[in-house]
């Protein structure tokens, strides 16, 4: 049987979704795909009227050291939590963002950054980018005004406990939108 052009065409387009799809190649493009659609899309606020307050902050958690941490003990700041993990390309493309905003915000609000991913995993990542932010593993089932059934998912929450912002995907984190919510955050708890 010969191959047609046609036939052709067809076998070197499966090979290349092939290697899209199942190969560190595919991995490497989603990753970039992931980071040119951050230069389009920052996170954007929930509307107020649909906004919701987290109503049980009771959640066990383990620190990069292996230390049992509450988030209890963060309710009253304004935090940015972050489910991610090292094998998820959206969530390798956002982390320079979310690294940028952590160098610049970490001693102003609390950030949790929830790895779906072992230890050993999470800290060779992070050695390898330069990332120095703080990594928790969750104990137990997240509140249920924080569970996504996706990675990445990341909240943006006040003093209050109130959820204002919350992305699934990847999404440029650094951007003006965020610092400048952040920011009014910030000045509405100061002025409280």
């Amino acid at each position: 049987m010969k191959l047609t052009k046609k036939h052709w065409y067809n076998i070197i387009f499966v090979v290349v979704l092939v290697l899209i799809i199942f190969t560190p190649v595919g991995t490497f493009v989603k990753i970039k795909f992931n980071q040119a659609k951050m230069l389009f899309f920052s996170p954007t606020n929930i509307e107020v009227s649909e906004r919701v307050v987290i109503s049980d902050f009771d959640w066990n958690l383990v620190d990069s050291n292996g230390k049992p941490v509450n988030f209890q003990e963060m309710e009253g700041n304004i935090i940015l939590v972050n489910f991610w993990a090292t094998w998820c390309p959206p969530c390798v493309a956002e982390m320079p963002s979310l690294n940028n905003l952590y160098v610049d915000y970490k001693d102003k609000i609390t950030f949790v950054f929830l790895a779906n991913d072992t230890m050993k995993s999470v800290e060779a990542y992070l050695e390898k980018n330069t990332y120095d932010f703080p990594v928790y593993y969750s104990k137990e089932k997240e509140p249920i005004e924080l569970q996504s059934s996706s990675i990445p998912t990341t909240y943006l929450i006040d003093d209050q406990g109130t959820i204002v912002m919350k992305e699934v995907g990847a999404y440029n984190w650094n951007s003006t939108s965020v610092r400048n919510q952040i920011d009014e955050l910030l000045a509405f708890s100061l002025a409280e």
